[in-house]
């Protein structure tokens, strides 16, 4: 199969392995696992910021952030296809207590405007504002990337106001390779940041969040009382740090391998592609070849192509590691057969 669902999908590389083997480990509730105190040290190394912390996943980081920054009662405000908004099972509700506020946004980025009206005014009726979350890259906008002013206008607004900002960077070291842009730079504007080591860089579990060393203190607990103490946990950390040391860079092929499915998908006949491909997404709209989402994943799927929905009428291309140059020229060719 050409597995092509999610950047989820990698196996670990060999490198990887060969840490998690060797890794020295300790117990991390205590903080005495060196390998998870390593990649903890060298995200917020990379990130620019005071200290990291090592969690399971990316929608455990978002909601952990969510709980050390707001209290039961508050509001939320961001983008009405986020990925915290629509694929974490309304956690902030459940566990935090908190309300979304969405605004529409295009590509994924919110107007500086709309986020300055959104915010909560003093009054008896209103929930106070706690938070403002951003997405880079953005998932339902096709792996869009939140402009750089964008993010730097909203900064500005949330001081004004003194209402933090977290960034759900799970793909954001892909925002990085699209733009040259370091990630150092786009976590500057926010208080705090989680990105996923099991997306694009391929580690097989985890993702960080970042902040200073008193958030991330304030967080440590909440992991904690979340069931995220793993103990040995530097065997799951040490393909975290293969994964910062060796595979960011790497990223731009897959980019590359994205542009020329796009590509080969925009010159068949009854296929759109709707996104502007800028990293590893490409969503490819279906209705015009006369295939529904569904029909067409199986269709893909009898060829050997694995894909996800995205709609009614849209289908999920992404890239990864695993996926070659040869793979992409094949999922060209066997898609011509579906749609001439």
């Amino acid at each position: 199969m050409i597995d092509l669902r999610s950047d989820t999908v990698t196996k670990p590389t060999e490198a990887m392995r060969q840490a998690a083997y060797e890794a020295e480990v300790g117990d991390d509730v205590y903080e005495e696992d060196p390998t998870v105190n390593k990649l903890e040290e060298r995200a917020a190394e990379m990130l620019g910021k005071e200290a990291a912390l090592f969690v399971t996943s990316g929608t455990q980081g978002n909601q952990i952030a969510i709980l050390t920054h707001c209290k039961p009662g508050d509001e939320v405000i961001l983008e009405q296809d986020a990925h915290l908004f629509v694929y974490e099972g309304a956690a902030m509700s459940a566990l935090a207590g908190v309300q979304p506020r969405t605004i529409k946004g295009e590509r994924g980025a919110m107007s500086p405007a709309d986020v300055a009206d959104a915010i909560r005014g003093e009054d008896i009726h209103f929930p106070e504002t706690g938070l403002i979350c951003l997405e880079n890259t953005h998932n339902k906008a096709g792996g869009a990337v939140l402009p750089l002013e964008n993010m730097k206008t909203i900064a500005q607004i949330a001081r004004e106001h003194h209402v933090p900002i977290h960034l759900d960077g799970a793909r954001l070291f892909n925002a990085a390779a699209a733009t040259g842009i370091s990630v150092d730079r786009y976590a500057a504007l926010t208080d705090t940041v989680q990105f996923c080591l099991s997306k694009g860089l391929g580690a097989p579990v985890g993702s960080i969040i970042a902040g200073s060393a008193d958030f991330i203190k304030r967080a440590r607990k909440w992991r904690k009382r979340l069931g995220g103490g793993l103990r040995q946990s530097g065997i799951v950390a040490a393909p975290g740090l293969v994964a910062l040391n060796e595979m960011t860079e790497r990223l731009v092929e897959d980019h590359q391998h994205a542009e020329k499915l796009a590509a080969g998908l925009t010159e068949l006949d009854g296929l759109t592609v709707e996104n502007e491909v800028e990293t590893n997404i490409i969503l490819v709209n279906t209705k015009q070849a006369g295939y529904t989402a569904e029909q067409f994943l199986e269709a893909l799927k009898a060829e050997g192509i694995l894909a996800v929905p995205f709609g009614t009428h849209t289908v999920r291309f992404v890239t990864n590691y695993h996926i070659t140059k040869e793979d992409i020229e094949s999922v060209l060719t066997k898609v011509n057969q579906l749609v001439k």
